[in-house]
């Protein structure tokens, strides 16, 4: 099991910075609350999983096991079937066969010891508009179950955190996206339960939002909560301590970003700007010693067998159709990559 407990912080020094420099998210100096002790063994595990939807298989014999503490992200393309699993993982959908169990609760015939030890967001923030604040802070704490005493503390945190201490009376609506995330988040850590569970938490907020709700999450992980995150960004996906690829209801590949990115095998990166995007990508795809060609960005990422030979073929090929090279230099392989060229072979598998 890669990145267990406690190592969530060293991803930091592997990935893009999430705060700039000298900037504090609004909850800085705030604490935390530590997970209480919970039962060895994995915080989740799936065997053989399956959803089905009349003849549609929605979760096709997904089996995996996340680790307490971790950070784990479900990434994969609308429809992969990353978000009915995280319905059935919380208890809302019952799945057609397999199983799934959370710190040892089967998600199919315990559901009130699941509610008990999940906190869930989904990309709606799943917040009461018509309520304020400090409303939907003490419905939920409701909902959850949380004493007076303890709520009066919790509701303090989730303002300083959420950046809301002075807007405690304001209603809901009039938030913004990357406050709504914040303070929905807080919502759902009320009862301070081991694991969360982040569906795509955030869809539709600014940049700098996205990267304060992240250091957000590496402090729960740090603090001993598992955190299970489905994205469609994929540089959310280098914060992840491992990741599952789901493609077609399947998972069709499991791992750290490292492990993934070096799954692509043998083979070096270019990336490639030109005058006729389209008119390279055609060109270049059946050159001796290119192994692959994909759009990314403004311009391609160009798989090669051997670095020097491969510049001298594109630069002859493009010269050839009058296509002018505005860069062409060596990277490293993305998350962005791995997807597509995982996907793309199982496109061409299923062809």
């Amino acid at each position: 099991m890669n990145k267990p407990v406690g190592q969530a912080a060293s991803l930091r020094g592997t990935s893009v910075p999430l705060s700039g420099a000298g900037s504090k998210p609004p909850w800085a100096g705030s604490s935390l609350p530590q997970a209480e002790a919970r039962p060895t063994g994995p915080a989740v595990k799936l065997e053989n999983l399956v959803k089905r939807f009349g003849d549609f298989v929605a979760v096709d014999n997904v089996s995996l096991e996340v680790a307490p503490g971790e950070i784990f992200g479900f990434l994969g393309p609308n429809g992969a079937g990353k978000s009915t699993t995280i319905r059935i993982l919380c208890g809302l959908l019952a799945p057609t066969s397999g199983s799934a169990t959370i710190h040892g609760f089967d998600v199919a015939t315990q559901p009130e010891e699941i509610r008990q030890n999940i906190g869930y967001m989904s990309q709606k923030f799943s917040l009461y508009d018509d309520l304020t604040v400090e409303e939907n802070i003490e419905f939920f704490g409701g909902v959850y179950g949380v004493s007076d005493e303890a709520l009066m503390k919790r509701r303090e945190f989730v303002l300083k955190m959420a950046g809301l201490e002075e807007k405690r009376t304001s209603m809901t609506r009039l938030l913004s996206g990357g406050w709504k995330q914040r303070l929905a988040l807080g919502c759902a850590i009320l009862h301070q339960p081991p694991i969360l569970f982040l569906d795509e938490p955030t869809s539709g907020v600014d940049p700098i939002a996205r990267r304060n709700f992240w250091d957000l999450i590496y402090q729960l992980s740090e603090a001993g909560q598992t955190v299970f995150v489905t994205t469609h960004y994929m540089d959310e996906a280098e914060y992840c301590n491992r990741l599952a690829l789901m493609y077609g209801g399947r998972v069709i590949a499991l791992g750290s970003p490292a492990e993934l990115k070096r799954s692509l095998g043998a083979g070096h990166l270019l990336n490639l700007e030109t005058s006729d995007l389209l008119g390279s990508m055609t060109s270049l795809a059946d050159q001796p010693g290119i192994l692959d060609v994909a759009v990314f960005g403004g311009g391609l990422h160009v798989k090669v067998e051997d670095e020097a030979r491969a510049e001298e073929t594109i630069r002859k090929t493009l010269a050839s159709k009058s296509i002018r090279i505005a860069t062409m230099e060596p990277i490293p392989p993305s998350m962005e990559d791995v997807f597509v060229s995982l996907i793309e072979k199982e496109e061409k598998a299923a062809a």
